[in-house]
């Protein structure tokens, strides 16, 4: 079915029966990507007395209990509560129904080999998300009202290996400061990439590229006039190849937690013409 949909000053056209998810789907029983090497996600049976929630166990039908991170067991939305003392809510944050995205693509750099910075120091297996790969990959600038209000990354080597990653000995690739503090200045309100954390997975416990995004002090945990309680960064994501970089209508969907963070299943619809 084709669909209308106007935005600020822009009207987009989409088949809304051709959905591109790019969520990881949570296998409690398979495969999990996985960050820091925390506990798997599990599911299993509710039972009570004779009562069991497993029609495999004569069970009326199934009904199951489940226990996961959402941090760190697949794809995730977040907001600015995970980083201050007030505990703030991704499910009120988070207002925008359809968002205009744009989807990139890029190489991250050796720390050795980019001028970009990072808060903590950098070990020279470092790699970075620099301002220079993100400025290179965007597409020509536009007036700000017709301007992506999200970014999508695909880091580069990508195969589904990610689908089921530990993310633990080895760092992935994250933000360089000059990059998020870019992000910033071209107005992106939601983030989306296929890391898990756009900072550093060990990095002292700063989360500096998350304080930058959403304009909290460097080791504070309060919000203040300037911050935006409105952006989200979604991690955890995967783009297959076979979706191409460019421009896409976002429906960032997610579960109504009352949480600073909720599993969520983003799917881009491809802009037709």
């Amino acid at each position: 079915m084709l669909c209308s949909i106007q935005l600020n000053n822009q009207t987009f056209q989409i088949d809304s029966e051709k959905p591109l998810n790019i969520a990881i789907p949570l296998d409690f029983y398979g495969a999990q990507p996985n960050a820091y090497n925390v506990e798997r996600a599990v599911s299993k049976p509710c039972e009570a007395g004779e009562l069991v929630g497993d029609t495999r166990r004569g069970g009326s039908c199934n009904f199951e209990q489940v226990a996961f991170i959402p941090h760190c067991n697949g794809t995730h939305t977040e907001c600015v509560g995970h980083i201050t003392n007030e505990r703030i809510s991704v499910n009120d944050c988070l207002k925008d129904v359809f968002i205009f995205a744009e989807l990139i693509s890029v190489v991250p750099e050796k720390a050795s080999e980019t001028n970009d910075s990072y808060v903590v120091k950098l070990n020279e297996n470092d790699s970075l998300i620099t301002k220079n790969a993100l400025e290179k990959a965007l597409q020509s600038p536009k007036p700000e009202d017709q301007s992506p209000k999200s970014l999508i990354v695909r880091t580069f080597p990508n195969d589904d290996s990610k689908l089921s990653k530990t993310y633990l000995d080895e760092i992935p690739p994250f933000f360089s400061t000059e990059a998020m503090s870019f992000l910033n200045e071209i107005g992106i309100e939601h983030l989306l990439v296929d890391l898990p954390s756009i900072d550093r997975i060990f990095d002292e416990g700063k989360l500096n590229n998350h304080r930058i995004f959403w304009n909290v002090e460097a080791e504070k945990f309060e919000l203040n006039a300037k911050s935006f309680p409105y952006k989200t960064v979604t991690e955890l994501i995967y783009i297959s190849d076979e979706i191409a970089d460019g421009e896409y209508l976002l429906n960032l969907q997610i579960a109504p937690f009352a949480a600073d963070a909720s599993p969520s299943r983003p799917i881009l619809f491809r802009l037709m013409n």
